[in-house]
């Protein structure tokens, strides 16, 4: 018998909905294996009282009769979601404390389906990150190699249901902030097309990036957590798109041949070149090799501007970060230094104490590159590239169905190991930023083992709106697969 935290979202609700399990008792469970945890990093706060009151009330929903699909189950909040109950912080010393009066739409989105939030989880500082070494608190470690990182910025999402002390958590990727450390942590994770999910409560990095997605271990699981984090948000958030919430496990079969047979899988040229270490390329390989014994059909296509989106996206976004982060000036809410000796000396001291170097450093790339006589030679130059990007993606969909290939070119590096070097982790959201640039969805779903028997992630990108169709795809290679099932710490064979 399967141990209570080695069950699925959907196992989880099951048992719940059928009462063989109360949620107070999974609530407690899960908060035993936080704290058994807590060397892991992945938690910055926890309320065991306000946990325990959700599951009550969760039991409560139950026992009048209701069968909600997500009812009881429990679920971790990446810490750039403001919460009533929980500090929210952005992992940034500039929020130490801070409580927001109000959830953002997604948390309220996952409570109003009753599932039960156990905390909130680390993440690189204002999201600004591809290891989570960037939070100012402390950093995360992988689970399946503690001297490693877990990727970034939604690190402690990814670290947390890898090492099954949450189900489930939110994520946001903004250049590949679920993807990738996802497939670091060997787990699944999808981003939405841009606007399909509420940013009203996400502490804003870059406006026209950013976007919550889910976390969890299947496909099947994402599918159910997507459906009730999306739905338009008109009156809140500028960016929600008109478009009602939709059942996105509609094409989840119980064949793998049926959801894979027929279908066209477009290979980016680009994404398979020099760059790309071999025990990835090993792994990316043999999962495309499985979908092509299912009936898939593999394509050979080009993405020519792939390189430029690397200078696209730290242009773009460092702009959009200097816009919003201009707002912590130590007057409203947030840090605010003392001995100052004028308003001008608060503001200094104020994002000198308050930032980190990383959120520093795009800060004052943004302010550059947004400054008279660079904004043309620069962001608006940026902009157009960033529309040619989604141009080659609609080319390439003319000839194939989904696109599939690596998140990162290597497996997840040792804590440390790029600190010095802020343009290696950068060149690391090579195969990410393309389909974030463009606004599409993309998902990591596990197919190997690399190199320290660390896990790979595969990806899958799809066209506008084409969210269920791509968790059918990767519910397709999980039921022909195990990778997705297996457990840091053992199971590396």
């Amino acid at each position: 018998m399967s141990e209570l935290h080695d069950l699925t979202v959907a196992q989880l609700a099951a048992q719940i909905r059928s009462k063989e399990l109360g949620a107070v008792e999974v609530a407690q469970h899960y908060l035993g294996r936080i704290r058994a945890h807590e060397s892991l990093g992945a938690f910055l706060s926890t309320n065991e009282e306000v946990t325990l009151a959700q599951a009550r009330a969760a039991d409560a929903r139950i026992g009048a009769g209701e069968q909600s699909p997500l009812l009881g189950v429990p679920i971790a909040h990446k810490d750039i979601f403001v919460t009533k109950d929980f500090p929210t912080t952005a992992g940034s010393r500039m929020l130490q404390g801070y409580r927001s009066p109000f959830d953002a739409t997604v948390v309220g989105k996952l409570a109003g389906s009753g599932m039960v939030t156990l905390g909130k989880l680390n993440c690189d500082e204002f999201a600004m990150g591809s290891s989570n070494e960037n939070s100012a608190y402390k950093p995360v470690a992988n689970p399946w190699d503690a001297s490693r990182i877990p990727g970034g910025s939604s690190g402690g999402s990814a670290a947390a249901v890898a090492a099954r002390i949450v189900p489930a958590a939110t994520g946001t990727d903004t250049g590949g902030s679920i993807r990738q450390p996802a497939a670091f942590c060997g787990i699944t994770g999808i981003k939405p097309t841009y606007g399909r999910a509420s940013r009203y409560g996400m502490v804003a990095f870059a406006s026209s990036l950013d976007q919550a997605g889910p976390m969890a271990r299947t496909a099947e699981d994402c599918a159910l957590l997507l459906s009730a984090m999306c739905g338009p948000d008109l009156d809140r958030d500028s960016t929600s798109l008109d478009m009602p919430a939709e059942d996105f496990s509609r094409l989840l079969t119980g064949s793998p041949i049926e959801s894979v047979k027929g279908l066209r899988i477009g290979l980016p040229r680009e994404f398979f070149g020099e760059g790309l270490s071999p025990d990835v390329r090993a792994a990316i390989d043999a999962a495309l090799k499985e979908y092509e014994k299912l009936g898939a059909t593999l394509v050979p296509i080009t993405l020519p501007r792939t390189e430029l989106s690397i200078p696209v996206y730290y242009i773009i976004a460092p702009a959009e970060a200097s816009s919003n982060l201009s707002r912590f000036d130590g007057v409203k809410f947030g840090h605010r230094a003392s001995n100052f000796s004028d308003l001008s000396d608060m503001y200094k001291k104020t994002r000198a104490e308050g930032f980190g170097d990383e959120v520093k450093r795009r800060i004052m790339i943004g302010a550059y590159v947004l400054s008279h006589g660079y904004y043309d030679a620069y962001y608006l130059q940026a902009q157009k590239i960033r529309r040619m990007i989604a141009d080659d993606f609609q080319q390439a969909f003319k000839q194939c169905d989904v696109i599939a290939g690596p998140v990162a070119p290597t497996v997840a590096w040792k804590l440390g190991a790029r600190s010095d070097d802020p343009v290696a982790n950068y060149l690391a959201d090579i195969f990410t930023l393309p389909a974030s640039l463009a606004g599409l969805p993309g998902m990591s779903l596990p197919c190997g083992f690399g190199e320290g028997g660390m896990p790979v992630g595969l990806q899958l990108i799809g066209n506008y709106f084409s969210e269920a169709r791509l968790l059918g795809v990767a519910h397709g290679l999980q039921l022909a697969t195990d990778f997705h099932s297996r457990t840091p710490g053992k199971d590396l064979s």
